[in-house]
């Protein structure tokens, strides 16, 4: 099973439907904190709308198309992340997360996203992430910006929440640079 510590305190594991209770109470007590930037919490009534979450995302695990992990503080369920999507083709994993207000503002999810970094180094072999945040998500927004992503532009409209609409700003790591501006090189003629 996919488990790494972070901290002492921190830990992320594959998500396995034996969370769904803890982690729908969590979004349950979180809703309204959460609601302001994410669109799927309306589909999520009760904890088995969570446990088939975890188990369509367990089959794109399988399938190497996803990586959905729980985040653990102090043994208790506090939020998830992962790649929501992984395109092989491109090497590029699409990373998102959200933590319990709770847990906010302590560094727990930067830290988790900076080994998940690692992970798409070193385990699924891919050469970027991209992480995409609501533009009025300033504490989202400042885990890519800390971790030396870069700001690859605004995508507006991207997302329907609440009946209105939120544009996202995009951020992007290369995993090899050197590697990355070779290529960039050949393709344009340049050098």
């Amino acid at each position: 099973m996919f488990s790494r510590t972070i901290s002492s305190d921190v830990s992320v594991r594959l998500s396995l439907p034996q969370y769904a209770d803890e982690l729908y109470a969590l979004t349950d007590a979180n809703r309204a904190f959460l609601s302001r930037w994410l669109p799927w919490l309306d589909g999520i009534r009760c904890a088995d709308d969570t446990r088939e979450f975890i188990q369509r995302q367990l089959h794109r695990f399988a399938d190497g198309e996803a990586l959905h992990v729980t985040v653990f503080c102090c043994g208790r369920v506090a939020g998830v992340a992962g790649f929501n999507r992984i395109d092989a083709v491109n090497g590029i994993g699409y990373l998102g997360y959200w933590l319990a207000e709770e847990f906010n503002g302590r560094g727990i999810m930067t830290a988790v996203v900076a080994d998940l970094v690692t992970v798409a180094r070193e385990s699924l072999g891919l050469q970027k992430v991209d992480i995409r945040c609501t533009t009025g998500n300033q504490r989202s927004r400042a885990i890519p910006e800390r971790l030396g992503f870069s700001h690859e532009g605004t995508i507006r409209r991207a997302e329907r929440v609440n009946g209105g609409w939120l544009d996202h700003e995009v951020y992007g790591l290369l995993l090899n640079d050197t590697e990355q501006a070779a290529d960039g090189d050949a393709a344009t003629g340049a050098g």
